[in-house]
């Protein structure tokens, strides 16, 4: 990271692992994030490896902006070892914007609650404020943000609604 005093490290849970991102998992991640479903509530279109490629080295580099911390992680299945799935937040100051994808095969286990309740948890010594931007008709995604302790807090921005919790850190 540049210009951060944030250093990500494995995030275990029962039974996912969140493993800093590196470009080497591009390629399993491509399979994992490749259902167009996927962008049904953040729109575009899934990458192909090479822009994975090209898009985990930039996050891999570090944020070029000083103060700002991109920390990214896959989420791994403990059970098989296979991917299933990402988190990331971009601390700036003591604010960190979270976000989360889990691919459509994995979908409905409890993954993306229980590895954004982990990055929630990794964040909280670290941040005092946590915040998620989840569209209004995202059912599954506001459970998620629910399920890592935030709260919907009425504000909207770029169509998506505003979540947040204050972690004292």
């Amino acid at each position: 990271m540049k210009d951060s005093d944030i250093v990500i490290a494995p995030i275990p849970t029962a039974r996912l692992e969140l493993v800093p991102l590196e470009v080497s998992h591009a390629a399993e991640m491509a399979g994992v994030l490749g259902d167009p479903a996927l962008h049904a509530f953040i729109g575009g279109v899934p990458e192909g490896l090479e822009e994975l490629r090209a898009r985990y080295a930039r996050w891999e580099a570090g944020a070029p902006e000083p103060g700002t911390a991109w920390c990214n992680w896959v989420v791994r299945s403990r059970e098989d070892g296979r991917l299933v799935g990402t988190v990331q937040a971009t601390v700036v100051g003591d604010t960190a914007e979270v976000a989360w994808v889990v691919g459509t095969a994995w979908q409905g286990r409890g993954y993306a609650s229980e590895a954004a309740r982990a990055l929630v948890g990794w964040l909280r010594p670290r941040v005092r404020t946590v915040v998620a931007h989840v569209h209004p008709d995202h059912d599954a995604s506001a459970a998620v943000a629910r399920a890592a302790g935030l709260v919907p807090t009425g504000e909207v921005q770029d169509g998506e609604v505003r979540w947040q919790a204050v972690t004292g850190g």
